[in-house]
């Protein structure tokens, strides 16, 4: 008796092991077909929303005689408005040869995650909105902008099927200026890649090489604008996230200082302390970016969020042509810079100084200390919050590097600070950072700075092994200077050979694999101005997109 007694407690406990096992299979077999049921419906959504959007465009077709909608595409933002406000093109016909375009585009690349299906309502009303300056545009929003009724699932399931109240301030002004949001493009998982790809919607492509990446994780605004199928776009940039995407694929963005436009109602993944978000406009050309800011910088959209700086858009500075005072580098000491990124500053440095400017050699001011200080400001919990949004979602391949290295424990993660921390001073906070650049830039008298952009684009699932090449891009969103970037020139085979010469170690050999078979991509230099000069910048851009040109034509 005693000995068989003995066993109850052992086959209790081996009996309850078993239930808790089985319990634990339950829930996370639940889990997954829960996954996999609002994948689903999502991906239902999107295809029913481009079978109506094909369908109206058929209709309208049929019973309107369009012009030919490449003229129509061809426009610039500028003529574009022009003849939507005079009357020579009706918003209806420029809205149905744009959403005839970017259906073509999507299925090319997979770059939307679904037809703003109020676009054809809002058509039918817009005529109390003839006098907005954007009057009949039609713009594509990334996914991460709320709008009213839908999802805003910056690419995670487990934040399906819990749509937005309201739209986004940003979205509001729009409408208000009379545009005609119409699509929404896609974004990498957590917003936080150099890639474009998520479980729900998929891999975005580049749409001048579908064997490269458009970029993020503004990455489908980039790919549809790049491809075509929008004049202006919306994106956000924490790290580059707009200009690496525009660089990609061969189009003009500008990241704001952070607060000169509105991010209420702009969803995110991970919690920010001293680097906040920028709202900014992508486009074609740089006059497309200039209309937007004037467009949105109103008392709209003042009043709909008072946390803005109330600055209206400045354009005598923006207008402006008298010399600058120009600093410049062409790469970054331990940070992978291709040929083709160093090529085309001092192409762009040559243009500049015979057109009267002033060009004057300069370094970033404690560059990794504040490259690692933006870091953390980004993810200021220690990755928590970026972490818990991501559990109860499948993780995309192209984060998996980047949530392994959230996970490490805290005493690996300062153990790996101490041991991979070289001769800097992390004591600093980044207002010293801050304070440290405005300084030398004064010492130098220097208005602007031109440097190198990320690029060419990277081959698909290759911007994983790449964290060292963040400081080209997110240095400016540390320092919140204004900064965008403009397409210059186009990789060449001299690039291509001097690529194979790049040998410093096992990070330069994964971003000459990255960068490599680029023959034909854009390449784009970057423009700089201190934080507020905004327009300072355009206007910066805009003098560099008009020499590049103009050296095209001889």
């Amino acid at each position: 008796m005693e000995a068989t007694a003995g066993l109850w407690p052992e086959g209790l406990v081996g009996a309850v092991c078993l239930v808790g096992a089985v319990v634990l299979m339950v829930r996370r077999a639940n889990a997954k077909q829960l996954e996999k049921r609002l994948t689903s419906r999502a991906q239902n959504r999107r295809e029913h929303s481009f079978a109506e959007a094909e369908r109206a465009v058929l209709k309208y077709k049929q019973s309107h005689p369009m012009k030919d909608s490449t003229v129509i595409l061809r426009l610039s933002l500028c003529e574009l408005t022009e003849q939507l406000q005079d009357g020579s093109l009706s918003a209806e016909e420029v809205l149905y040869a744009y959403m005839e375009k970017t259906l073509e585009q999507q299925r090319k690349l997979n770059c939307c995650t679904g037809i703003i299906l109020d676009c054809f309502e809002q058509i039918k009303t817009i005529s109390s909105c003839k006098k907005g300056p954007l009057y009949g545009v039609p713009i594509s929003v990334k996914e991460n902008l709320c709008l009213k009724n839908q999802d805003s699932s910056c690419g995670l399931v487990n934040r399906l099927e819990q749509p937005a109240g309201e739209d986004a301030v940003l979205v509001q002004v729009l409408k208000k200026n009379g545009a005609i949001p119409f699509v929404r493009t896609n974004v990498p998982q957590a917003l936080l890649s150099y890639e474009c790809s998520n479980p729900i919607y998929g891999q975005t492509v580049n749409p001048l090489n579908v064997g490269k990446t458009c970029g993020g994780s503004s990455g489908g605004e980039a790919a549809l604008i790049g491809g075509g199928g929008s004049v202006m776009g919306v994106g956000t940039d924490v790290g580059g996230s707009l200009r690496v995407p525009a660089a990609f694929c061969g189009i003009c963005a500008l990241k704001p200082t952070a607060g000169r436009l509105s991010c209420k109602g702009f969803k995110t993944c991970y919690r920010q302390s001293t680097v906040l978000s920028a709202a900014g406009p992508m486009a074609r050309d740089v006059e497309s970016l200039a209309v937007f800011m004037k467009a949105v910088l109103c008392d709209d959209m003042f009043s709909l969020d008072p946390t803005v700086s109330p600055l209206p858009f400045n354009e005598e500075v923006y207008r402006s042509r008298k010399p600058l005072t120009i600093g410049y580098y062409d790469h970054l000491e331990q940070t992978p810079t291709s040929p083709s990124m160093i090529r085309a500053v001092r192409e762009v440095k040559a243009l500049l100084e015979r057109a009267g400017h002033t060009l004057v050699p300069y370094r970033p001011v404690r560059l990794y200390e504040a490259t690692e200080l933006m870091s953390r400001g980004v993810l200021a919990d220690g990755a928590a919050t970026f972490l818990q949004q991501l559990s109860g979602s499948p993780l995309d391949p192209t984060i998996k590097v980047q949530v392994l290295a959230c996970r490490f424990p805290i005493w690996l993660k300062k153990l790996l600070a101490f041991l991979l921390k070289p001769l800097r001073d992390l004591t600093l906070c980044f207002q010293d950072c801050v304070d440290d650049t405005i300084a030398e830039w004064r010492r130098l008298d220097i208005d602007v700075v031109l440097c190198p952009t990320l690029g060419p684009a990277f081959s698909v699932l290759n911007s994983v092994k790449l964290d060292n090449v963040v400081p080209h891009a997110s240095i400016y969103n540390g320092l919140n200077f204004s900064a965008g970037v403009v397409p210059v020139s186009t990789v060449t085979t001299q690039d291509e050979s001097e690529l194979l010469l790049l040998d410093k170690g096992d990070l330069f050999y994964s971003y000459k694999e990255a960068v490599a078979g680029g023959l034909g991509l854009p390449v784009a230099v970057q423009c700089v101005a201190r934080p507020w000069q905004d327009e300072l910048c355009l206007r910066f851009m805009k003098e560099v997109e008009e020499l590049v040109q103009r050296a095209d034509h001889y």
